[in-house]
């Protein structure tokens, strides 16, 4: 049974997390709330976590500084993280955020669909990746074990199929997602595309050479 995955949502105020919260919770996944920069970074030590949205604006630790600390963590340095601010200082202060790490930056007040959409295509991600990884440890077993019987081979293909079914889902949701950032013609569509290409495409290698006849599965 594949367990939900967690988004951490960190605002200094609780009226903005209880907004987060209500419009994420039709995801169905498991929402983890911090107060602060220190809180979230404390969260990060046990936890995993599918994608962090960070308030830009908090006492003490702001945003920019909890996403450095992130980025440094080897735990934690490929988590995506969505910053969220309710002021814009123009290019200057866009520019910084995605250099701090974001894979997006979101002005205050944004459209609920819109938000729900992008991180929906991360928790998704973030679910195939745990799939694989899953599926990859069953098979090294079955291999070090011996010959896989004709049962469980066909388990393993079956399960193969069903994760590259739904791996093409996600490629075809991000996608479209894409083409959506790309009309905005600005630097989030840039960052978005390009980690989501990247994922996308390590997801891809990482099922394909779990094929059978293939040089990883066969080594």
């Amino acid at each position: 049974m594949v367990q939900k995955a967690k988004i951490l949502l960190v605002d200094d105020r609780p009226e903005n997390l209880l907004a987060l919260e209500a419009i994420l919770s039709a995801l169905d996944q498991t929402l983890v709330r911090a107060s602060s920069g220190e809180e979230a970074l404390k969260a990060l030590l046990t936890d995993d976590f599918a994608v962090i949205l960070l308030d830009v604006q908090m006492p003490g630790m702001d945003g920019f500084e909890t996403a450095a600390h992130i980025k440094r963590r080897e735990r934690t340095r490929d988590i995506p993280i969505i910053f969220l601010t309710a002021i814009n200082h123009g290019p200057h202060h866009t520019f910084r955020g995605y250099a701090a790490g974001a894979v997006d930056y979101i002005s205050k007040p944004f459209d609920p669909w819109v938000l729900r959409a992008k991180v929906s295509v991360f928790v998704e991600l973030y679910m195939k990746n745990c799939q694989l990884r899953e599926q990859a440890s069953l098979l090294r077993l079955q291999l070090e074990g011996g010959r896989p019987s004709a049962d469980e081979a066909k388990e393993s293909a079956g399960l193969l199929a069903e994760l590259s079914a739904r791996l093409a889902a996600v490629e075809e949701q991000a996608e479209a997602l894409s083409k959506q950032l790309d009309e905005t013609a600005d630097a989030a569509a840039v960052a978005t595309a390009a980690h989501l290409e990247r994922k996308l495409t390590g997801l891809r290698r990482a099922l394909d050479a779990l094929e059978p006849g293939s040089g990883s599965a066969a080594g």
